[in-house]
């Protein structure tokens, strides 16, 4: 995946222009042990860009491209998966969790990536600000009771090591990743793209470069220029199955081997001047995890019973580890405090805990 994402778009016959895209060349690198470094490229690191129904949004620039290539859109209608020629709906298992606060900000535009198995367990938590709204989301790939002590926490620990973010909460979100392998991704004379396909990032639940991509190709093989199930298996998983090695590592670490990943991070930067480069490799295929991935998926990936014969198996949403078991501090109680007055003065929560 060396391309730029935005070049493959406007290959395929996207326009990239339709919705807003944020490009940023540094990101503020978090360490377990709280140390904050400095990650950059000279080329364009990673673009952020906004879900949702707002003009500027990814999915209605879609839907404009889409209405303008003649497509017709059917609202309060259900349609059974039979009837369907591309299937691309969003998760019906849960692997992993993510929970996050939603602010108004006078800060400037800021992202940051944080690597702490106690605020986010098996994963990561990071802020975004963009255009004076804020994000801090915590991901959790060991399930938990009692959830929003990890974003009360995670909340509480920006706070304090960003005190000049002021912050204005307005909403709190939450979503879930389901994460598969497909026996087959073209079968009965459907296509399965982007998650419903499994095509996806196991290591940080990275999609949408794939569910784009995946569409493509189940596009070109309706118009009888490519073969769908041999294109997928010769560009797409090759990445999936470097993630499946990369998660069941990702597993087996915590913060010291976190702190370690940090800090050769930062030696590659300082040697090349380009932190993409040490990233990159980290989900560029290589033979050996190639054959990790052959060792370890039969036993870390479950049959899922539903999967309607389609050989479907599922990263199963693992248990929580001893030390993931703490008490909120009393920054965290206040932050939860802050939230409930906001709550109960209108504010909005877009997760509960039992959908987990």
């Amino acid at each position: 995946m060396d391309a730029d994402f935005f070049d493959q778009l406007t290959e395929w016959g996207y326009d990239p222009s339709e919705f807003k895209a944020t490009e940023f060349k540094e990101v503020d690198l978090i360490h377990p042990d709280d140390e904050i470094s400095k990650t950059y490229s000279p080329k364009v690191a990673y673009r952020i860009v906004e879900r949702g129904t707002s003009e500027h949004t990814i999915d209605q620039g879609f839907k404009r491209m889409a209405i303008a290539a003649g497509a017709n859109l059917h609202y309060k209608s259900k349609v059974k998966e039979d009837d369907c020629q591309i299937i691309a709906c969003g998760p019906k298992g849960t692997s992993a969790v993510a929970y996050g606060e939603i602010f108004k900000t006078e800060h400037p535009n800021h992202i940051a990536f944080q690597m702490n198995d106690k605020l986010a367990p098996g994963s990561y938590s990071y802020l975004i600000i963009i255009d004076g709204v804020g994000l801090i989301c915590t991901c959790l790939w060991r399930k938990q009771r009692g959830t929003d002590r990890f974003l009360n926490e995670t909340i509480a620990w920006y706070q304090k090591h960003y005190p000049d973010i002021d912050m204005e909460p307005i909403k709190r979100v939450g979503g879930k990743g389901d994460f598969t392998i497909n026996k087959n991704y073209f079968q009965d004379g459907r296509y399965y793209v982007g998650e419903s396909g499994g095509l996806q990032d196991f290591m940080w639940g990275f999609g949408m470069r794939m569910a784009v991509w995946s569409g493509y190709l189940a596009a070109q093989d309706i118009l009888g220029n490519c073969n769908y199930e041999t294109e997928v298996r010769k560009q797409l998983m090759p990445y999936v199955k470097t993630s499946v090695a990369n998660r069941f590592l990702m597993n087996r670490v915590g913060d010291r081997t976190f702190k370690y990943m940090c800090k050769a991070w930062m030696k590659d930067q300082k040697k090349r001047d380009d932190g993409l480069v040490w990233i990159g490799k980290l989900f560029r295929p290589k033979w050996y995890k190639s054959l990790l991935y052959v060792l370890v998926n039969p036993f870390m990936l479950k049959s899922d019973p539903k999967a309607m014969g389609r050989g479907v198996r599922r990263l199963p949403f693992r248990k929580a580890k001893k030390r993931d078991l703490w008490e909120m501090s009393d920054e965290a109680k206040s932050v939860a405090d802050r939230w409930d007055k906001i709550r109960r003065s209108g504010g909005k929560t877009s997760f509960s805990e039992s959908s987990d």
